[in-house]
């Protein structure tokens, strides 16, 4: 079978086409035949050795999958071949509250303890998958695992409710998920952009406000007479960094704030006295659990909603396709199709 795997050192460049045995499942396994993968900056991170720098190579990487079920190991009963399946990216996390043993990272597919989705067929056991909603191809649901259910988690911890406004920050698969469960649901959306051209594409999917932050760097003030100088209920903060305070100036007293993102760096520095008067809830968090994509997977097959994917390249495209992501072109999702 054909798969990617990062060869000869970390690095875009060391993305190889390769031939590798064909698995077979064995009892508690399911052998899916993946269709689609998609890709997130975490891939990127662990493709250009950011996240483990000690990470034994060759390996095979990119987090989020989707395909169809070929056959299924002795006592496998949630599935069956035919089925179209997505992966989970915190396969441990069935339902509840996270804790440490449950989100553990060396059990996460795709960054560095288990091998990656890239390829044409792989072995699962039953909490690394889930149903596809029933009218999205392969290629949509691979945008899920991550992308999907961070969004969606973003605004079901935040509580929001329709007569609400939601501010988001960019165009990226996260951002674009969220405008679209928010519009879903009757919410406001408030979106910013480098580029006019996206903001025009996120404007013909619902959003209310658009806001280039680059000819208009004074954005929380646009922000806040948008909102009658009342600041937004909810923002998915997908930058992190220094553009956390900048939100925090943007939310109204008792908002919420998801952080979900770090393109701004790891560090973040707010002023105290700002978040105290705001009485603001800033939550850090991190995709979410089996039962929560199962939730979120009803709501978009009673919604049909489809997820937005800015472009498709083929596994024999790949280095292009992560070069696309690195350089921020895209409109919502990349996707790779085997």
């Amino acid at each position: 079978m054909k798969a990617i795997e990062l060869c000869d050192g970390f690095g875009i460049e060391n993305l190889q086409l390769v031939e590798l045995p064909k698995p077979n499942p064995t009892r508690g396994e399911v052998l899916v035949k993946m269709e689609a993968v998609s890709l997130n900056y975490v891939d990127l991170l662990v493709v250009k050795g950011l996240l483990d720098p000690n990470l034994s190579l060759p390996y095979v990487p990119v987090c989020d999958g989707a395909g169809v079920v070929e056959q299924v190991g002795e006592g496998i009963t949630a599935f069956q071949p035919g089925d179209q399946v997505v992966t989970t990216f915190i396969p441990d996390w069935l339902n509840g509250k996270p804790t440490r043993q449950t989100t553990d990272y060396s059990t996460r597919q795709g960054l560095g303890k288990i091998p990656g989705q890239i390829s044409e067929y792989k072995c699962f056991h039953p909490n690394q998958l889930v149903h596809s909603p029933t009218h999205l191809s392969s290629t949509e649901g691979s945008t899920l695992p991550i992308a999907g259910l961070t969004a969606w988690n973003a605004l079901q911890y935040s509580n929001f409710q329709a007569d609400e406004t939601v501010l988001l920050h960019g165009t990226g698969g996260v951002s674009i998920f969220a405008l679209q469960f928010a519009k879903a649901r009757g919410a406001q959306v408030i979106i910013t952009s480098s580029s006019d051209a996206k903001l025009k594409r996120a404007q013909q999917l619902g959003a209310d406000l658009l806001i280039n932050y680059k000819t208009t760097p004074d954005w929380e003030a646009i922000v806040n007479e948008f909102t009658y100088n009342n600041g937004v209920d909810v923002i998915v903060e997908t930058v992190g960094g220094q553009n956390l305070q900048r939100s925090l100036n943007a939310l109204r007293m008792g908002g919420h704030i998801s952080i979900v993102g770090l393109l701004d760096g790891f560090d973040i520095s707010i002023n105290t006295l700002t978040l105290m008067h705001q009485q603001a809830t800033i939550k850090g968090m991190e995709v979410g659990g089996k039962e929560d994509f199962e939730v979120m997977n009803r709501f978009i097959e009673a919604n049909k909603i489809h997820p937005i994917i800015d472009k498709i390249f083929s596994i024999e495209q790949t280095q292009q396709a992560f070069e696309y992501l690195d350089q921020g072109l895209h409109f919502g999702k990349v996707v790779i199709t085997l």
